[in-house]
Order: C-alpha cells, then structure tokens, then sequence
C-alpha cells in the first residue's frame, strides 16, 4: 500500500488531503510512523524523529495513530488478495506476497490479475496499492517499490539480470542502510559492482547475508511463499467515497456487497451458520448485528435475504452510511484446494 498509514488517514479526514501529513509523532521526544507523499518531499520518512521531521517540515501535519482503521482497512484488502489466491503471505498490515501460479482468475496472465487487484482495492477502500510482478519474491518486492505510488511493474524472466545489474545498490530489498554505506565504502554502487564480487568475499565481508547478496544479483530466490490464514469469517465489505443516506442507494450497494460476498463463499467451498452485518456511519460509530442459525446456510438467495433483513430493522437511518458490509462464520470443517490455471505474465 502506498503510505498506508497516512493515506488512511487522509482518506478519512478530507481536511488533511493534499497536505503534509504524519502519523505518530505526537511528543518532541516521538517517532513518525509514516508520512504522506506530501511529507516526503520535504524529506520526511518513517522512524524518524518528530524534532527532526518538524525542522524539515515545519507545517507538518501530525496526526496521532488509530489502529483500528488501518486494521479494518487491511482486513478489506487481504480479503481482496484472497479472492484470487489460497497462497497469500502477509508481511504487515499493508504488504503481502501473493503466488498466483495457483489462482481462482480467468485472466491468465500475473500483470493482469496485479491490475485487477489494484483497481479492486481502490474500489472498496478507496487507498491506492503498488504491484511488483515476477518470478521470485525479491524481484517482486523491488518491483513493488519501483513505481510507487499507484505503480505496477513487471520484472519479466528474460530482463531480471539486465535490471539488476543497473540496480542501484540502496534499492536491493534487503540492504538497509548501514549494509549499503559498507557496499559504498566497498567501491560497490549497483548489481554490476556487486556481481564482480566472488561469494566468499561477500561472506566474508557480511556474513550468511553475504550468500544472499550473491544470489539475489543473479535473480537466485528460492523462498517460496507461506500461506498464513484462519477463515474465521469469508464476506465483504466497502467504503463508500460519499456517505450513504438513501435507503434506495444504500440497498443497491448492499447489495452488489451480497454478490461479492457469495463469491468468495462459493469459491471456497464453505457452509455456515451465522450471518453478521456490519455498518459504519460517517462519525465512524460501528454497529453490527448477527444472527445464528441451527442449520448451515449454503446458497446466496438466504444469505441475501437474512442479510437484508438484518439490515432493514436498522432502517431509518439514524446517520448517513460509510461503509456496508456482510459476513459468513460458524463454518462446517472442510479441506479445500486451490484451482491451478496456466499463468503468463
């Protein structure tokens, strides 16, 4: 995701928007926990101190963390992710590694599932996410990076050494920056430099680090990708670009929220026994109301018709809507596989 934190908050708060903007930092003595694209022109970055993000950028915006909304956001964007693949392994709230080779699109092709993921995500969360397409986890990742924000780039197979070679060295996913000042110090600036480096120099200078770096300049990563999920609940939610206040608008998008929320039901293979709506109004008060079932609820028509009751007993509307949402839980054990398809870039 693109400055996660920040861009959640400015999301949330349209005064902030086109501004400076941290997250964290509240005391002279705190630390940013992330800065907007508009805090980082005035070379503001994460972990750094506030004292020192102020002098940089006096009007800097500092906002103080809320948790819950970049949770809440995450969990939308993680359910998108699934939506296309069993193999997704998260690495923070905003990041994940996703294996296609096994995946649930009829696209057929990793540049264009990445595209669709991104364009779902600006849909239902109105946040914008950058992709890195490739064949290994370190060369998607530097992808991922290179064209941020809202960026999508492809390291295809027959290209990777060309670009790693011209790589600079700061760049390399893994190389912090006290490694990169001794790469610098080393007379090593790029992939070029480093590849001319034999592997027990670099182990030598950098220890078990030093085998990687030998191999990730020659688009050696192995690393597969390890799933990390417990289906407590499979559905959907959106937040809405403008608040909700007609019953007739607030139907129709329940209902597109039912249609996507049956899909991910259906591709897993899933029956449950509770139904649970959720509604946040525009001052972010939450409410969610359930309903519990002695039988397991396996088609979309009784899902979308309890779901909508659940729904219409909040009706009138005390308070325009942000966001709609609508989940399965309570789910009878089965095992289930991903669907394999032929994957092009």
């Amino acid at each position: 995701m693109d400055a996660f934190f920040a861009s959640v908050e400015q999301r949330d708060n349209p005064s902030l928007r086109g501004k400076p903007v941290a997250v964290g930092g509240s005391s002279n003595r705190g630390v940013i926990a992330a800065a907007s694209y508009e805090a980082r022109k005035f070379g503001v970055r994460s972990a750094m101190p506030t004292v020192t993000a102020l002098s940089k950028c006096p009007q800097l915006i500092l906002v103080r963390p809320n948790g819950n909304a970049y949770k809440e956001a995450s969990e939308i964007i993680q359910s998108v992710f699934f939506d296309y693949t069993e193999m997704v392994e998260p690495l923070s709230l905003d990041e994940a590694f996703l294996d296609i080779t096994f995946n649930h699109s009829s696209l057929g092709s990793a540049t264009l599932i990445a595209k669709e993921i991104k364009q779902r995500i600006k849909q239902e969360t109105q946040l914008t996410a950058s992709a890195g397409v490739s064949y290994n986890k370190f060369l998607a990742k530097v992808a991922s990076d290179f064209k941020k924000p809202d960026g999508l780039f492809v390291i295809e197979p027959e290209n990777a050494l060309k670009f790693l070679g011209k790589l600079e060295i700061d760049q390399f996913y893994g190389v912090g920056k006290v490694s990169a000042q001794r790469f610098h110090n080393l007379g090593i600036h790029d992939g070029n430099d480093l590849k001319r480096i034999a592997k027990n120099d670099l182990v030598s200078w950098f220890g078990k680090a030093g085998a990687y770096y030998y191999n990730i300049v020659r688009g050696i990563d192995n690393r597969e990708v390890i799933p990390v999920r417990e289906n407590k609940s499979i559905g959907a939610e959106q937040t809405f670009e403008t608040d909700l206040t007609n019953l007739d608008d607030i139907r129709f998008r329940f209902s597109s929220i039912i249609e996507r929320s049956w899909k991910r039901i259906e591709r897993h293979q899933v029956a449950g026994k509770t139904i649970t709506l959720k509604i946040k109004f525009f001052d972010f008060e939450i409410i969610s109301r359930s309903k519990t079932f002695d039988y397991f609820i396996d088609t979309k028509e009784v899902i979308a018709h309890e779901a909508f009751l659940l729904l219409m007993k909040e009706a009138p509307f005390k308070k325009p809507i942000r966001l709609l949402g609508v989940t399965l839980s309570n789910f009878r054990g089965e095992d289930h596989h991903p669907v394999q398809s032929t994957i092009n870039f």
